[in-house]
């Protein structure tokens, strides 16, 4: 026995001893590769003498363990044998002049320091930082070199990263949202790149102190609004960027001492929190539209602020300027208000004002301007204003009460939003105007179910003797009680008979399912546990309660889920008499005001818009926290499942006949929004996984959250920047101004999806190929052989191949970078129609079977009997004959 335990410790032994000799040669070998491609060789190093022993090399029982070449005047390439390297922690090769590909670094779990700046490098390997626990600095700032490259999402497993550093280095596309990943992460350095999009919302939980993310090429948008969480911040540069919205509060930013913010499109009221931050040494704020009274700084911040305050001086605008800034906030401070509401004199060209003799504010015209936002209260402070014209804009939340004390309101016009709450009461003599929103007169704040909000109050006129200020006028107690009793035993009766039919039979709700009659029965006990009716809206739409929709899905089980996304999960749902239903129900996080705005946005546009190929809303449910709406349900799930997961799915590849009249039923549902609903629509989230598919294979448009009505005088406006990266169009994405060409260039998107196979973003594809659109645009621009670009899967005839290379034609130019260079969306369905609806001859036997005994070669007026027919369709044949000839022309 002890024989053999000492013959196994022996072998053991061997073992130790070998695996040791095999590093030491390893190490040995990949240090010879890097003696050979560095030139000139660095001081001390020498095939000679040991690596250990080299200058600048570091090594640990025979394994290497630092290297560092920093600024020796070296150039060459870094061999790929490094990453055999198993025990190197540090590796630094600043400030020379390597060049070539980079080496990857996967998998080099000891590895803790990178610094590859200031050098030529050329390409980086899609896994070149894969893998790497304990990687805390990274740095490869100034290597403008570099082919264009994207952050990759795998960085997220890099826990202890203290430092990325990568500014001037060639990285596009969006920030990623993984930066609350890193508990250590105070640097991030990403100046002087191609980033595009907005700040992601994980740098709000992050531990960042040093932000550097200035001069972007294309400009980082959206609103800083994230920077009011950073906590840690010490310094921020976010200038030359495309940054929109007003700067947030920074009070809890204490350590903040250097903000530079110009060159951006920031639009407000400087906060004053900014002028008191104790440690605030620099800040510059010039070439941006800020507004309002100028910041007063102590003497110790070197400050340059620019833009058109209300006073040269620091010191209080205007009360009515002040008031009109604070009716802007509310709004988002809008483009359109910025660039004229500037100085301290509203009646001084302020665009939609007008102003009496005096100097007074007396009219506030902001109808039909696409705003988002709220009714500010701060109009109660324009003490002069006769009329206020809100209407026709997507407004939410209530109309402030304090609107009833305007002692000169005239006519207040707020019709057409998506406003909700209380009704408040307003004078006789005022002109008050509020139909067409969805949820006035009712409360549907956060949290909360919907409940009547109307006041009381609101039912009965001013001048009615029941609401307490007749003219004079009185009544007798007696008829008062006599008239309380009467409504007593009125509403008894009808409470005994509801009752009565509830004990006898179920109740039921009719709903509109795929064009046909769908009953939702509910029970008394339902009725008794939710506590109150259930709302009609138009087209058959309802309000459903929880209980039906909980039985329908299972109570949302796991099972149940079909899909999910930033918005929520969307579950089955069978109602009882079988019909299957998809009941999407927003996440818990979303309960704020933008998801709220999202979700009364696509109840108010779904109740008003209906066509074949947009998804119908069936009905909606508010309950406590909970948000759901309900859709007939699209059997086949969505166009990505079936071009990007087919396999997965188990679905056959789409044939190109599919392919085409799935694109065309959904480029029939975006003209129909951009032309013909009852007014004009955007979208602005087309994208694969918002096109469902039925049992035929028709598609449909889904998720009409971010749909915003397109002004009817103007042909852009100003929005926030909403969308998914990689179908965003370029203008939308820079600038937030919006047109329907914004729709055109993310159906382009879908197209080139379409062709190819491949998604409009792919981070496993190499950096040249991972965005689709630049990628089809070089295929098409340079002739390349475009068979090569189509997806596998379809079986290419001739005939096929034609219509494949008219469609990515149209993809090319409905992704133009000009928007103005885009087609419409009518031209769009004209080109499409005839290669989803190819017309071929009957064959004669087939014209037999079709028509029966008709002579085909009689006139149509005789085989009719009826003169009217020919005209009709000849008239009918020219119209559209012009009409295609004048989309050509667009073309």
């Amino acid at each position: 026995m002890a024989y053999a335990k000492a013959l196994f410790f022996f072998f053991r032994l061997l073992l130790l001893i070998n695996l040791l000799t095999v590093s030491f040669c390893d190490d040995a070998a990949v240090m010879a590769k890097l003696l050979a491609a560095l030139s000139p060789t660095p001081s001390g190093w020498s095939t000679s003498a040991d690596y250990c022993a080299w200058d600048y090399v570091a090594c640990q029982s025979g394994n290497v363990y630092i290297i560092s070449l920093a600024s020796q005047s070296i150039s060459g390439e870094l061999p790929s044998e490094l990453t055999q390297l198993a025990s190197l922690r540090s590796l630094s090769v600043q400030q020379n002049s390597l060049s070539g590909p980079l080496p990857s670094f996967a998998n080099m779990s000891s590895l803790e320091e990178l610094y590859l700046d200031s050098n030529e490098f050329s390409s980086i390997p899609q896994d070149f930082l894969l893998g790497l626990p304990n990687l805390g600095t990274f740095n490869i700032s100034d290597n403008d070199k570099l082919s264009p490259w994207q952050i990759p999402s795998y960085l997220a497993e890099s826990t202890y990263l203290g430092s990325f550093c990568a500014s001037n280095a060639s990285i596009i596309g969006a920030i990623p949202n993984f930066f609350n990943s890193f508990p250590n992460l105070r640097n991030l350095g990403l100046s002087y790149n191609n980033l595009a999009g907005s700040l992601p919302a994980s740098f709000g939980s992050s531990e960042i102190q040093n932000l550097w993310l200035n001069n972007q090429q294309q400009g980082l948008s959206g609103t800083i609004d994230v920077l009011s969480s950073m906590t840690q911040l010490s310094q921020v540069w976010l200038h030359a960027n495309a940054f929109t919205g007003p700067i947030p509060d920074l009070s809890k930013c204490v350590n903040l001492f250097d903000l530079q913010l110009r060159d951006n499109q920031l639009t407000g009221v400087v906060p004053v929190s900014i002028t008191g931050l104790p440690k605030l040494v620099n800040i510059t704020l010039q070439h941006n539209t800020l507004q309002g009274p100028m910041p007063e700084f102590g003497n110790n911040v070197k400050k340059n602020l620019g833009n058109g305050f209300c006073n040269d001086k620091p010191g209080p605008c205007d009360p009515q300027v002040t008031a009109l800034l604070a009716v802007a906030g509310d709004l988002g401070y809008p483009i359109t208000l910025v660039q004229s509401w500037h100085g301290n004199n509203a009646c001084n060209n302020w665009a939609p004002i007008s102003c009496d003799a005096q100097g007074n504010v007396i009219s506030l015209t902001l109808r039909k301007q696409g705003f988002s936002g709220t009714i500010s209260p701060a109009l109660a402070n324009l003490t002069s204003l006769r009329n206020l014209y809100l209407n026709d804009n997507n407004l939410t939340g209530p109309i402030p009460e304090s609107l009833t004390t305007l002692p000169n309101l005239q006519e207040l016009e707020v019709s057409n939003n998506n406003l909700s709450g209380p009704i408040p009461v307003f004078p006789p003599s005022v002109i008050f105007s509020h139909g067409g929103n969805l949820f006035l007169g009712k409360n549907v704040s956060i949290g909360g179910s919907p409940s009547s909000g109307q006041n009381s109050d609101a039912l009965i006129p001013s001048d009615n003797p029941l609401s307490g200020n007749s003219n004079g006028s009185s009544i007798s107690g007696g008829m008062i009680v006599g008239v309380v009793i009467a409504v007593v035993i009125v509403v008894v009766v009808v409470f005994f008979v509801s009752y009565k039919c509830y004990m006898k039979r179920q109740h039921k709700m009719k709903v509109n399912v795929n064009g046909t009659t769908v009953s939702i029965e509910i029970k008394k006990r339902d009725i008794v546990d939710y506590g109150r009716t259930f709302p009609a809206l138009e087209d058959g739409n309802i309000s459903i309660p929880i209980q039906v929709l909980q039985k329908a899905t299972n109570f949302f089980s796991h099972e149940n889920v079909l899909g999910s996304g930033g918005y929520g999960v969307v579950y089955l749902g069978k109602l009882d008499d079988g019909t299957k239903v998809a009941v999407k129900k927003m996440k818990d996080g979303a309960m704020h005001t933008k998801g709220m705005n999202e979700f009364q946005a696509e109840i108010a546009f779904l109740t008003k818009v209906r066509h074949r190929n947009l998804v119908a809303l069936i009905g909606y449910c508010i309950n406590d926290n909970n948000r759901l709406l309900v859709y007939e349900y699209m059997s086949q799930g969505t166009l990505g499942h079936h071009l990007f997961e087919w396999e997965k799915h188990g679905f056959d590849p789409l044939s190109w006949k599919q392919r085409v009249s799935i694109a065309l039923d959904v480029a029939r549902g975006i003209e129909y929004l951009h032309s013909f609903a009852h007014q004009n629509f955007i979208h602005r989230d087309i994208k694969s996984s918002n096109i469902l598919l039925s049992d035929d294979m028709r598609a449909k448009v889904a998720d009409f959250g971010l749909v915003r009505k397109a002004p009817n005088d103007k042909s852009s406006f100003e929005t926030r920047v909403a969308g998914t990266f990689g179908y965003l169009a370029p203008e939308y994405a820079t600038t937030g101004r919006a047109t329907n060409k914004v729709d055109v260039y993310a159906f382009g998107v879908v197209l080139m999806e379409i062709i190819t196979g491949k998604k409009a973003v792919d981070e496993t594809l190499p950096d040249e190929t991972c965005h689709l659109v630049t990628w089809f645009h070089k295929i098409i621009r340079r002739g390349h052989n475009l068979r090569n670009a189509i997806d596998p899967t379809l079986d290419l005839d001739d005939q096929t191949f034609e219509s494949v290379s008219k469609v990515a034609e149209l993809a090319a130019h409905c992704t133009a970078n000009k928007y103005f260079r885009r087609p419409n969306t009518e031209h769009v369905v004209n080109v499409l129609g005839p290669f989803a609806h190819k017309w071929k001859p009957l064959r004669p036997e087939e014209i037999e079977e079709k028509y029966g005994g008709l002579d085909l070669h009689m006139s149509l007026p005789l085989a009719f009997h009826d003169s009217s027919i020919d005209e009709s369709l000849s008239f009918t044949e020219a119209q559209l004959n012009g009409h295609r000839l004048n989309q050509s022309a667009q073309f």
